[in-house]
């Protein structure tokens, strides 16, 4: 849409946002020099203040959003790649972690723990202030995030209580600053003490420096183009490798021992076995990575720990 249909648009803006996050389909993404990152300190505290900012021209959300697998192997070869999952198609980790979900046994649920898939989201910001890179205010950039702030978002947009207001967090008039508040806790970037000011007009509704702005937006619908993924065969060669083929070869074996080893009970005189009828069919095992996905911890540290191992 053009900047004025922006404008005039605003009072069903909320509405569409919310709606759209509660789509369950997944998106993508991969840094590059337009992605801004906040700084820690040694300590592992930082803070910045940025404001979320409106979708480019042609495309209809402020997000996108994708998984990704982290992992190092037996081999110690690391597995960073990002899941076919998030384009709706069958990815060779998730499916793994499927097989070892059904196992029933414990140690193979902790190994597909680890290998879970993560969720990240990407919008456009403006940075308003970043004290350790003072050149990066007044800049537009784009800023990956996890879980935790993509909720603070949602809370804002659709409150809980009745003296709060709902407000669209990426609209220029009536939007706020994001005041993004680093804590490190347990080793792990913490972000609860993040949060929304009052909502304020941008640039006090001064409509050029708003233009100026829309102007220098990112499009993000280049983070959810198949040709971003790696094919399934690629990722399926690469966790291989990664893992080592005895451990595949021990994985599969281990999955036949366990079917081999099922009791059964004894057909008696011989007689067939009778068929189970619809009702009584067992329905199918759903995806485990969907079940062990949604983790609270940032992805951000998530990886920062993993390189650290």
């Amino acid at each position: 849409m053009s900047f004025q249909e922006l404008k005039q648009k605003r009072a069903e803006a909320i509405a569409n946002l919310v709606k759209a996050a509660e789509n369950t389909s997944e998106k993508k993404s991969y840094g590059d020099d337009r992605m801004w990152a906040p700084t820690v300190d040694k300590a592992g505290n930082g803070y910045a203040v940025i404001r979320f900012l409106p979708a480019v021209e042609g495309e209809d959300l402020p997000w996108v959003r994708y998984w990704d697998h982290g992992f190092k192997g037996p081999t110690g070869k690391w597995y960073i790649e990002k899941s076919l999952t998030s384009i709706g198609q069958q990815d060779p980790v998730s499916e793994m972690n499927t097989q070892l979900w059904n196992s029933g046994i414990e140690s193979d649920k902790d190994v597909a723990r680890q290998r879970k898939r993560r969720l990240h989201h990407v919008s456009n910001i403006l940075v308003i202030s970043d004290t350790a890179n003072p050149q990066n205010e007044g800049k537009v950039f784009l800023y990956k995030y996890g879980k935790k702030i993509f909720d603070k978002i949602m809370d804002v947009m659709q409150p809980q209580f009745e003296d709060e207001t709902p407000v669209n967090p990426f609209d220029f008039w009536g939007g706020a600053n994001f005041k993004l508040k680093i804590r490190n806790v347990e080793g792990y970037r913490n972000y609860d003490k993040s949060e929304f000011e009052a909502p304020t007009e941008l640039f006090d509704g001064e409509e050029a420096k708003l233009e100026a702005i829309y102007e220098k937006l990112h499009g993000l619908n280049e983070f959810i183009n198949q040709e971003s993924y790696k094919s399934y065969a690629d990722l399926k060669k690469k966790l291989y490798d990664v893992l080592g083929e005895e451990e595949i070869a021990d994985t599969l074996h281990e999955k036949m021992v366990q079917e081999l080893s099922v009791t059964r009970e004894p057909a008696i005189d011989n007689a067939p076995t009778p068929t189970p009828s619809p009702a009584e069919t067992p329905a199918p095992t759903p995806q485990v990575d969907n079940a062990v996905a949604d983790g609270d911890e940032d992805t951000l540290s998530y990886f920062a720990k993993l390189a650290q191992s």
